[in-house]
């Protein structure tokens, strides 16, 4: 799955993304508190599950084929003037090696990828991805360890919330995970800028209430949906 893809299913035009960065700035105009948004195509490209998947269909035509080889056989003999001992394998060789092909290209669609893939596995992938992001994109590094990533893996259809330790002391995580269905459930609905406002601005009501702004108020991550590509 590509980006331009995901942006199309989704809807976010750029105006969608201007109202997702106005609502984490009136969030964090309340709060110490830090909210950063990241929207990734997948969290992983789960290659073998789709090859694994391309390898039973092509076996299964294979067998299917099996019974078959006499009116093949009898098919070229009809057709042909010589039929040469290697042509019916190389007609199953062909076959799989086609159907494999063609189940590779045909599984990575999005919806028959969420199908074959299990759920433990997607689950495992969005959840490091997103743990990578918090790391990588500095979220861990606020002065009062005061900031969350709202992360979205489109492909797996989830969202994770994670926050930094110090929120963590604070508020507990089965709060922020009923903040991320809902952002999911808006998102399978078709209304991805509505959940992610609505989930900033609930995450910035339990942030304001915890961490509430003082005098000063530096704004120590960027503000805004955060498109990750490969």
């Amino acid at each position: 799955m590509n980006t331009a893809y995901m942006l199309r299913k989704t809807g976010l035009s750029q105006q969608d993304f201007d109202h997702i960065q106005q609502a984490v700035k009136r969030a964090e105009a309340h709060t110490t508190g830090e909210i950063a948004l990241a929207l990734t195509c997948e969290s992983e490209h789960y290659s073998f599950w789709e090859l694994l998947t391309a390898t039973y269909v092509a076996a299964a035509v294979f067998i299917a084929l099996l019974p078959l080889a006499d009116n093949l056989l009898s098919l070229y003999q009809t057709h042909l003037w010589y039929v040469a001992d290697w042509l019916l394998p190389a007609f199953y060789g062909i076959a799989t090696l086609v159907t494999i092909a063609a189940g590779f290209f045909i599984v990575n669609i999005p919806f028959l990828d969420r199908l074959i893939i299990p759920r433990s596995v997607q689950t495992k992938a969005v959840t490091a991805k997103a743990f990578e992001h918090f790391t990588r994109s500095g979220v861990y590094d606020t002065k009062e360890h005061s900031g969350i990533l709202i992360f979205v893996s489109y492909l797996e259809r989830q969202v994770r919330i994670i926050a930094d330790s110090g929120i963590a002391q604070k508020i507990p995580q089965d709060l922020w995970n009923i903040i991320a269905d809902d952002l999911a459930e808006g998102i399978r609905r078709g209304q991805t800028k509505e959940g992610f406002v609505s989930a900033v601005e609930k995450c910035g009501e339990l942030l304001a209430e915890h961490f509430p702004a003082g005098e000063e108020n530096p704004n120590e991550l960027p503000d805004g949906l955060v498109i990750l590509e490969d």
